[in-house]
């Protein structure tokens, strides 16, 4: 079922983190999550989008629910960061739908001949080495 408000919720929801950015971090998740930089918001991104699909593995409907809320919530702190506006994200998505039907992706083809005339920079995310127990 489409809900009509989605998107208002996404945009109000990126207004909040964009207001977030001023606050106390040792009082607002999101200040401090903007403070710790590009790679933390991508991992927690990652994490959350993870977490997504093992609830999905385990049929666990109520958990991706849940941790579909907090993949959002990252995505769109992300996106503040990157200097990307809800709106221009719906746009690319219009653009597609006029294109090639809302349920199809971008055809391979086509991604990598964007790829090849925007060539993206490969970005190391912080990486932990863990030291095994004995």
């Amino acid at each position: 079922m489409y809900v009509p408000h989605m998107a208002d919720s996404i945009a109000r929801l990126y207004e909040q983190v964009i207001a977030a950015r001023n606050a106390d971090p040792s009082v607002s998740r999101t200040a401090r999550l903007l403070r710790a930089g590009r790679a933390k918001m991508a991992k927690k991104l990652a994490e959350e989008a993870v977490e997504v699909v093992i609830d999905t593995m385990n049929g666990e409907r109520d958990a991706v629910v849940r941790e579909s809320a907090d993949l959002l919530y990252n995505l769109t702190v992300l996106w503040v960061a990157a200097g990307v506006r809800p709106q221009a994200v719906w746009d690319e998505m219009a653009r597609r739908e006029r294109l090639f039907g809302i349920a199809e992706k971008l055809p391979k083809k086509l991604q990598h001949e964007a790829a090849q005339s925007s060539r993206r920079k490969v970005v190391l995310l912080e990486s932990r080495r863990t030291r095994k127990r004995r």
